[in-house]
């Protein structure tokens, strides 16, 4: 082969691999497309107000928004902002209850050998496979038993137990907790809780941040378990708020402004969340490396 002819197919390699380059860009700008379209819309149509909602362009932005947040909270004396607050209770509180015991879980698990472990590991396993409409009807019947149902710990119990949380928790501790280290505080007299509360949980503070993300929205986002477990509708979610209001504009479509405003304002506090946890993921992982 001459050099010439060398040269021509490396050239030739690298064209294709940079035309092959461009499908995965496109296919991502493709789904990011279609996760954003929607979000866009929400954005513009909480901007019109009744007439312009149906009468404009779908894109066009109206000039509504502020009247519309005006009525949205004067709702029924602002009780979409005690479903907000509700949402954030539920989410919080239930997150961080459930980093905890992920944490604990997962720390066990993954850095103490006792018998059964393997099997208590295959049912979390398990747990992860069981979707949670399976659970949601056995949970109300038992709360309900227990007098709890339509009450606050209706919504935060059965967030607890995370069995994803505890699976992500257990590889991450047994890949960035080193024994040597623990056997060190050991000899150094720490007792265990000293070990894991001081040594163990700093170093996977990434993956907790992690299940506190995803519990976090799950919770925000979850419609079922309060369509269940709720009768009151003072104690609602967001999300359930936001539905009872959705159904009443069937019959009263003045509604449908103020459902649409509180769509956009309900997704802000998730958008707020991923950006501040995004800065503690950076510095985590920077702190990891450099202490390495």
């Amino acid at each position: 082969m001459t050099p010439l002819t060398l040269t021509a197919d490396i050239t030739g390699k690298a064209a294709k691999a940079r035309r092959t380059a461009w499908v995965p860009t496109i296919v991502l700008l493709l789904g990011a497309l279609y996760c954003l379209v929607p979000i866009a819309w929400v954005v513009v149509a909480a901007t019109k107000d009744r007439s312009e909602l149906f009468s404009t362009f779908t894109f066009a932005p109206g000039s509504g928004f502020f009247q519309n947040l005006s009525d949205l909270t004067a709702y029924r004396d602002g009780i979409f902002w005690r479903w907000m607050a509700n949402s954030a209770f539920y989410a919080g509180f239930g997150a961080l209850l459930s980093a905890a015991v992920s944490a604990a879980g997962g720390y066990a698990l993954g850095r103490f050998a006792f018998r059964g472990r393997e099997a208590v590991f295959k049912m979390i396993l398990a747990g992860v496979l069981v979707p949670s409409i399976v659970l949601a009807v056995p949970q109300y019947l038992l709360l309900s038993k227990l007098g709890m149902a339509d009450s606050y710990w209706s919504m935060l119990l059965p967030s607890i137990l995370s069995p994803y949380g505890v699976y992500l928790v257990r590889i991450y501790a047994a890949a960035s907790v080193p024994a040597e280290l623990m056997e060190a505080a050991r000899m150094d007299g720490a007792s265990e809780w000293r070990i894991f509360s001081r040594i163990a949980v700093p170093m996977m503070m990434p993956g907790l941040i992690t299940v506190f993300l995803f519990q976090f929205v799950g919770i925000w986002n979850n419609f079922l378990l309060p369509y269940v477990m709720l009768a009151d509708d003072e104690k609602f979610p967001i999300t359930l708020g936001l539905y009872t209001l959705l159904a009443q504009g069937a019959s009263q479509p003045a509604l449908y402004t103020l459902v649409i405003t509180g769509c956009l304002l309900a997704i802000l506090p998730l958008i707020g969340l991923f950006l501040v946890i995004q800065r503690f993921w950076s510095l985590d992982l920077l702190s990891g490396s450099v202490k390495a």
